[in-house]
């Protein structure tokens, strides 16, 4: 889908505010309110804009503690892979989630209060999935950029 400079307009406003009121959308990108809200119901129709949510402050919520998880295994299967897809997707700590190319197969992005409850996360982790051969943590000191607001050229 082609994206004109109105629909990015838009979509770098929402991505900035999501609690803009069509009016003030519509007033910024120079539309009518009608208009306005037929191009956020396609671009939400297409999955561009695929949900509407509050950003919280992990550090406010006393999650302090930020691990980044590479994995190993020996395992290729798709069985193993949906399993441990399935595994890694009920633990609420797990905030990203990827396959990777290069030395790791996996990596997670973890959020927990502290190293204790990053233990337990582990261990859980460790003791539900078979077949990972390595498991290598990082811990982020400090975050210096943190944003959601994806690039649009």
């Amino acid at each position: 889908m082609k994206l004109d400079k109105t629909d990015k307009q838009l979509l770098r406003l929402l991505q900035q505010n999501a609690e803009w009121s069509l009016n003030e959308l519509a007033d910024a990108v120079n539309l009518t309110t009608t208009p306005c809200w037929k191009r956020l119901k396609k671009l939400e129709e297409i999955g561009v804009i695929q949900k509407r949510v509050a950003l919280l402050d992990p550090e406010k919520l006393g999650l302090n503690f930020t691990a980044y998880v590479m994995l190993k295994t020996s395992n290729h299967s798709h069985e193993w892979y949906v399993r441990f897809v399935e595994i890694a997707s009920e633990f609420p700590e797990v905030m990203e989630f990827y396959r990777m190319a290069g030395e790791y197969d996996y990596m997670m992005k973890v959020v927990v209060k502290d190293m204790r409850c990053f233990d337990e996360f582990y261990k859980q982790l460790v003791n539900r999935v078979e077949g990972l051969s390595d498991v290598t943590s990082t811990f982020a000191m400090e975050s210096l950029k943190y944003t959601t607001e994806l690039p649009l050229s």
